[in-house]
């Protein structure tokens, strides 16, 4: 490791640092150990405390993860590359594709924890779909488990009354997924707008995408609009930050 003597920053920040080259440089692969805390306290004279600082960066960064008991490794899980624009083109889910397809290419992705129902509208998505306070709407709650690892909460809202007696109201929505049922509703959308910010999990959130300890979520909505800007779905997604990387583009 890479010599901390004459370095200014904290200590922990110096051996974080050095950890993430050795990781880099191939010292340690996915999957391996890294030196634990008292491992770090020996090589670098510094509290337990800094010591911990130090692998919690690496952490919070999605570069390593602790296992109860074990210490902390190098994680092996590759992060996902969202492509935002290209992934919700109709010629994915206009011909029975998931919209899913473009992201994870060739790995094996499984839904679970699948729950639809109809609820009254929570305000913010009343306003985005311009209903009514009485208007109530369908709601769809899932996780998305790539190889093993929890990566995206998603819950979707629809207006009832757009959806009702439709496979849109079923656990599977068939090819193509809700936006191909709407399209064969009448509603299909045509223009997508996606709102995205970042802030650290709940509680529930943390044990739902078995996070490790200091990784922030990030926040994508996304609201569906069929033609003459008619609002027709309302998604909110919660990402772990550290399986993800948001790829956008476009020409100029």
């Amino acid at each position: 490791m890479a010599s901390t003597e004459g370095d200014r920053r904290p200590k922990y920040q110096r051996i974080a640092d050095s950890l993430r080259e050795a990781i880099g440089s191939g010292e340690y692969g996915p999957g391996d150990r890294l030196p634990g805390e008292n491992d770090l306290m020996a090589a670098h004279g510094v509290a337990r405390m800094t010591a911990r600082q130090a692998l919690g960066v690496l952490q919070s960064e999605g570069l390593a993860e602790s296992r109860k008991g074990a210490g902390v490794f190098v994680r092996a899980f590759r992060p996902l590359r969202r492509q935002g624009i290209q992934r919700l083109a109709r010629e994915h889910w206009g011909v029975g594709r998931s919209v899913w397809a473009s992201d994870v290419e060739d790995r094996t992705v499984v839904v679970d924890r699948v729950a639809v129902s109809e609820e009254a509208a929570p305000e913010e998505v009343r306003k985005v779909l311009d209903l009514r306070d009485e208007d109530a709407v369908c709601v769809r709650r899932r996780r998305y488990v790539l190889e093993g690892k929890p990566v995206l909460l998603a819950t979707s809202y629809l207006p009832a009354s757009l959806v009702a007696g439709s496979s849109v109201t079923r656990e599977d929505t068939g090819p193509g997924g809700v936006y191909a049922r709407l399209a064969e509703l009448g509603f299909e959308p045509v223009h997508f707008r996606e709102e995205i910010r970042s802030r650290m999990p709940t509680k529930e959130e943390a044990e739902q995408l078995s996070m490790s300890a200091g990784t922030p979520v990030i926040l994508i909505h996304r609201t569906a609009f069929a033609d003459e800007g008619r609002p027709v779905e309302f998604n909110e997604m919660t990402l772990d930050a550290a399986s993800y990387v948001l790829e956008y583009g476009f020409d100029a």
